[in-house]
């Protein structure tokens, strides 16, 4: 597990941008399970993907497309291993990601978008796809 003052600032990038953070898989559970609506849910991590593209894709896909999820939320992997655990469970078939984003359409997992697909691509490639997915499924 990491420290929390390490990982407080790559909360804090997804927090202040609107992501709801579950620290706990209650938390997880209340909000996937017979949600309406669209959730993004980024599964944040201390590495450099996430650092260097994936949390700033994320957050420049929501600053510049028309249609946005319904809801933000975040797990942090390595740190809250409870919440990660189950929200890893909603993102099955798909193997344990990290960072990875998923997004739900009525409490299902409807695009995912894994570690392998993040590795490699600039965060302008990884804002222009989760756009795409956001105007086909939101």
């Amino acid at each position: 597990m990491y420290p929390e003052e390490l990982v407080a600032p790559m909360r804090t990038q997804l927090t202040e941008s609107g992501f709801e953070e579950f620290k706990t898989a209650d938390q997880v559970i209340d909000h996937l399970s017979d949600h309406k609506g669209t959730t993004l849910l980024v599964i944040n991590s201390v590495c450099g993907c996430a650092a260097g593209t994936a949390r700033p894709g994320v957050i420049h896909s929501l600053n510049v497309s028309e249609k946005k999820p319904d809801h933000l939320a975040t797990v942090f992997a390595g740190v809250d291993m409870e919440a990660t655990a189950k929200a890893r469970e909603f993102t099955l078939p798909f193997p344990p990601s990290s960072p990875s984003v998923a997004l739900f359409k009525d409490g299902e997992l409807v695009h995912f978008v894994e570690r392998h697909h993040i590795e490699g691509r600039s965060a302008e490639m990884i804002a222009n796809h989760l756009v795409e997915v956001y105007k086909e499924l939101c």
